[in-house]
Order: structure tokens, then sequence, then C-alpha cells
């Protein structure tokens, strides 16, 4: 099978992934609690005003043609408005989704080859003093939930010493030095998140790597501990590695609601809430599948990459 065959079968499953996804997407925005209708007008609407509004809405129409629309005008880049403020979703979506790209980015900046590096050390001297100190930290790491994390985070560094704002409130004439102290709770708090799973595959990937008889070669010939990590063992172990990396940057993209939240940070986590808050249908839908997409993406980018890396994938026997 050829390297291009490979790397078409796989847009298409994720083709197919974001298809079933937007039906799961539309069908678990239709199962809320509540009316849209009374949602926008209030609990005080009269039956005449909210037969109006689902009407102009197109909330009399049966699911499967809804459907059907929305996804059309999805696929055409018309988001439709807002049902709170009557304002452009796209206009929402690009206001925001900037700040969570930036939010993410310098996560990811951060923690990816920080958790190489340990990864790499731990697997350095297996069942040693560092490696049990650095497995210990990041299991009670992936036991601490994200939220959790920025609370401490917020409860020593910004209430009890005074140094961090606890609120990120970004603007565009935010000067570079305001940016990095917004940012850096919210930022540690989501590199604590995602450390501890990208540690514990690179260090297991690396020792599966090291166990093998070309690398037990490479000792008995006398090659350092270091160079063969880095030259030998990191390369053949690059494929686990890329996609536990590549499931944690894209749950920093849909898994930053709670953080957004937590820190006030306007980004597309904090509309998502407010969507949920307000029953603004439309921007929700958009917003899981923004979210969904990213995550689909970073999933073929990652497979596409061992594909390329690992040439045992692109001649299976």
């Amino acid at each position: 099978m050829t390297l291009s065959t490979l790397i078409i079968r796989r847009l298409l499953v994720g083709f197919i992934i974001l298809l079933v996804v937007s039906v799961l997407v539309f069908i678990g925005t239709e199962i809320l609690p509540g009316d849209v209708a009374h949602a926008i007008l209030g609990q005080g609407a009269t039956p005449e005003l909210v037969a109006n509004i689902r009407e102009r809405l197109g909330l009399n129409e049966p699911s499967y043609i809804r459907y059907f629309q929305w996804l059309g005008q999805l696929l055409s880049g018309h988001l439709g408005n807002s049902l709170i403020n009557q304002e452009s979703i796209s206009d929402l979506v690009a206001n925001r989704i900037g700040n969570t790209f930036l939010l993410a980015g310098t996560t990811a900046i951060f923690a990816v080859p920080l958790s190489i590096c340990l990864g790499l050390l731990s697997a350095l001297k297996p069942n040693g003093l560092i490696d049990r100190t650095i497995s210990g930290i990041s299991l009670a790491l992936i036991s601490i939930p994200d939220f959790l994390v920025a609370i401490i985070l917020v409860s020593i560094f910004s209430v009890y010493l005074g140094w961090l704002p606890s609120i990120a409130n970004l603007s565009v004439n935010s000067e570079f030095s305001d940016v990095v102290r917004i940012l850096i709770l919210p930022v540690s708090a989501l590199v604590f998140s995602i450390l501890a799973h990208m540690v514990r595959m690179t260090r297991t990937a690396v020792l599966n790597v090291l166990s093998s008889p070309a690398i037990e070669m490479a000792m008995l010939k006398g090659v350092s501990r270091w160079r063969i990590l880095i030259i030998h063992a990191l390369p053949n172990a690059i494929s686990p590695i890329v996609n536990v990396v590549a499931l944690n940057l894209a749950y920093l993209i849909s898994g930053v609601v709670v953080v957004e939240t937590l820190f006030n940070f306007a980004g597309l986590g904090r509309l998502t809430v407010d969507a949920v808050v307000t029953r603004d249908i439309p921007v929700l839908q958009v917003c899981a599948m923004i979210f969904c997409t990213i995550y689909v993406v970073l999933n073929l980018i990652a497979d596409i990459i061992s594909i390329f890396a690992n040439p045992r994938l692109r001649y299976p026997r």
C-alpha cells in the first residue's frame, strides 16, 4: 500500500468522523433541557410571542430538515447569528479563537519540550531516584483535576502572595509584559494538567525501544547512555510520543473550557459556557464543531507523522 493511499484513507476516515460528530452535536443540543424561545424572551413571554419566534427561527421544522440546513450553512461558511444579541457568530468566534490559540500555543511551547526531556531523564536510569521522583509527581498530577490546580495556583500566587492577577483580561492594547503576567497562571495550570501524560508516555515508549536487541548491542559496544537515548531510542519511539502529544494538544483546545472560565479568559471555552447558560444553540453548535474539528485534525496529523516516522506502518505484513 502506497504512502499516498494511506494518507487519503486517513483523510476520508477523518471526514466521516466529522460527519458523525456533526450529527451527535446537533442531537446533543436538541435534547438540552429548556426551550430556546423562552430563553430568548424570558419566562413571562406570551404564547403568541413564543410561537412567532419559533416560526422565525425555524424551530417548528422537523429535526432532520433543520440538521441538513445547519450542515449546509456550516459547510458554506455562513455560521448565522447569535440568538441572544443577533451578532454574527463568525465575528464572535474570530474575536475569541485567537486568545484560545494563544493560550494553547503558549502552553504547548513549554509543555511539549519539558515533557520529552523529563521522560528521557526518567528513562535514563529506570527505577532510580530520579525516575521514581518524576513518576510519583506525574502520577499525582494525573490524579488532580485541572480546576483544582488552577485554584491552588490562584490561592498561592494571586491571593496570598499577590504577585499575579487572578483574572486574565486580555485586550488589543495590552503590552507584552502585561500579557506575560496574565498568561502565567492559566498556562501553568494547563501545563501541570497535560505534562504528566506526556512524560509517562515518553518514558514508556523509550523504555520499550531500549529493550530491543539492537539497543542492547549498542550498550555492549560501550555507546554512552545519552547517545543511545537521543540518537537511537527517541527517533524509534517518536510514533507513540507524537500520538500522545497530539491528543494533549487537542485537549488544550477543547479542554480549556474550565481554565478559561476560572480565569474569565475571553476564549472559545468561555464563549461555549456563556452559550450553554443563555441557551444560544447556534453559537454552542459552532464552538462544539470547532473543538471536534481541531481534535480530529490533530489526530490525523499525528497519524500522518507516524506513517512517515515508522516504515512498518507503510509496509504492513
